[in-house]
């Protein structure tokens, strides 16, 4: 048989498992890189001065690749006293790497407020922080929440990546089921299945958070 449903059944609690971990990677990855860029975002506006070392730093992680910059973290940081577990070293490498590009976004965000905002609070003597928390944030982000919601459901489909360095997550775990039971038609399709699921849900989260904050601009 092609297909055993028997076989998928009982597999299915194990690539739940590690489901669970690819889910947990996928979310801490984009907090750091949420976080992470809108304080790249900021400081090229705030610090003029570092604003060609942050655009530098930015283009140096964007313009390598993901698998380099985790074999980084995992195994050349610990020549220097740094050691990440590889699911730390996992999580931080697609956080720093997505910040890259959210950093791109939110400042298109900025750029799109209109110049008389930023006067206005230059005019009334706020204070860089007073500015960018009650004016400017909460102006620019409704707009590219849309574009943030791409990187959510792609960090989804990076988090295989992970397996490089020995990290259960989904992928790897089909892999190794495949590996043992000289069956991959289920384990990999399961997983498809599972990615397909993570990935809708995620789509309809983020419409959701467009939707109640482009409500709130409204009123």
């Amino acid at each position: 048989m092609i297909w055993d449903w028997a076989f998928a059944l009982e597999i299915l609690p194990t690539l739940a498992r590690a489901a669970v971990v690819t889910i947990q990677a996928t979310l801490l990855g984009f907090v750091i890189a949420a976080l992470l860029g809108l304080a790249i975002a900021v400081a090229r506006i705030a610090v003029p001065r570092a604003g060609w070392a942050i655009s530098v730093l930015v283009e140096l992680i964007r313009s390598t690749p993901l698998l380099i910059q985790i074999f980084f973290l995992y195994f050349v940081l610990p020549n220097f006293g740094i050691v990440l577990d590889a699911f730390a070293a996992g999580v931080i490498a697609i956080g720093v790497h997505y910040a890259a590009y959210c950093s791109e976004v939110y400042r298109a965000g900025f750029d799109n407020i209109p110049r008389g905002q930023w006067e206005a609070s230059i005019a009334l003597n706020l204070s860089a922080w007073t500015t960018f928390k009650d004016i400017i944030i909460p102006q620019a982000i409704p707009p590219v929440v849309p574009a943030l919601g791409n990187y959510l459901v792609a960090l989804f489909k990076e988090t295989p990546l992970l397996s490089a360095i020995a990290v259960l997550e989904l992928m790897q775990t089909a892999k190794i089921i495949g590996s043992e039971t000289f069956r991959y038609t289920e384990p990999i399709t399961l997983v498809g299945l599972f990615f397909l699921a993570m990935s809708l849900v995620s789509a309809m989260l983020i419409r959701g958070v467009e939707e109640l904050l482009n409500r709130r601009t409204i009123r």
